[in-house]
C-alpha cells in the first residue's frame, strides 16, 4: 500500500494553503528559526541511516561515481531550468504574483521550494526506500518537515507553493514503483548500503538547508541508482 508519497504530498499541499492564508500572522522569528530546525532534523535522519552501513567502501565509491555523473550531466541545473519553466507556466494563474514574476528573489524562492519538495535527497531516497523495504518512516518524517516548510515558503511566495505538489507526487510515486521493481533482487546487506548512501545525501541536504554548505544535492542522486550494483560486485570481488 502506498503511504509515504501520499502523506508527504498531502502535507505539502496543506502547509502551502495554510501558509498562504495566514501569511500575515506568522512571526518573522519563526520563518528564520524553523528552517534551521528542518536542517538539523535532516542531518539527524542522515546519521541514523549512515549507521546502518554494511560495507563502507562501496558506498563511498558509489557517491564519488554518482556525483561525477551528476556533475557531468548537470542534473541540478536541469532541475532549476524545469522549475523556472513551471513558474512561467503557472504565474498567469495567480495575478497577485504577476508583479513579482521578474523578481529575482521570488524566482529563486520558487525554484528552491520546487527542488526541495520534488527532488530532494530525502524524498527520492525515502520513496525508493519505501518501495524496496516497505518502510515509510522516512517519508512520513519528511512530511512533517514539508508541512512546516510549505507554510514558511507560502508566507512569501503565496499559493503558488501548492503547485509544487504535482511534480512532487509524480516523482515520489514513480520512485516508489521503481523501488518495488528492484526489491526482489536485493539482500539485507545491499539494502543497508543503500540506506547508508541515502543517509549521506540526507546529511548533505541538512547542511544545505541550514546554509552551512550548499551541496549540489541533485547531482549526488545518481549514487542511489548504482550503490546496490557496486556493493554487490564489491562482495563478489573482495569478499
Amino acid at each position: 500500500m502506498i503511504i509515504g508519497p501520499v502523506i508527504d504530498s498531502v502535507a505539502t499541499f496543506t502547509g502551502a494553503i495554510l501558509g498562504a492564508t495566514f501569511s500575515t500572522k506568522i512571526p518573522e522569528r519563526l520563518k528564520t528559526m524553523l528552517p534551521l530546525t528542518f536542517g538539523a532534523v535532516s542531518m539527524a535522519m542522515g546519521v541514523v541511516m549512515i549507521a546502518k552501513v554494511n560495507l563502507l567502501p562501496p558506498v563511498v565509491l558509489s557517491l564519488l561515481i554518482g556525483s561525477t555523473i551528476g556533475e557531468l550531466l548537470k542534473i541540478e541545473q536541469g532541475i532549476e531550468r524545469i522549475a523556472l519553466n513551471v513558474n512561467n507556466q503557472v504565474s498567469p494563474l495567480f495575478p497577485a504574483k504577476l508583479s513579482q514574476k521578474n523578481d529575482k528573489n521570488f524566482l529563486t524562492g520558487f525554484v528552491s521550494v520546487l527542488v526541495l519538495f520534488s527532488a530532494s535527497g530525502t524524498g527520492i531516497f525515502g520513496a525508493m526506500n519505501e518501495g524496496i523495504t516497505h518502510n515509510n518512516s522516512i517519508l512520513i518524517s519528511k512530511a512533517f518537515l514539508d508541512f512546516f516548510t510549505a507554510i514558511i515558503f507560502a508566507t512569501s511566495l503565496g499559493i503558488m507553493v501548492a503547485t509544487t505538489v504535482i511534480p512532487q507526487f509524480i516523482i515520489l510515486i514513480s520512485l516508489y514503483f521503481l523501488g518495488g521493481v528492484i526489491m526482489p533482487y536485493t539482500t539485507p546487506e545491499l539494502t543497508a548500503d543503500f540506506s547508508a548512501c541515502g543517509g549521506v545525501i540526507m546529511l548533505a541536504t541538512g547542511l544545505r538547508i541550514t546554509n552551512i554548505k550548499v551541496f549540489p544535492i541533485a547531482n549526488m542522486l545518481p549514487a542511489l541508482l548504482i550503490v546496490m550494483t557496486i556493493s554487490h560486485y564489491w562482495r563478489i570481488i573482495f569478499l
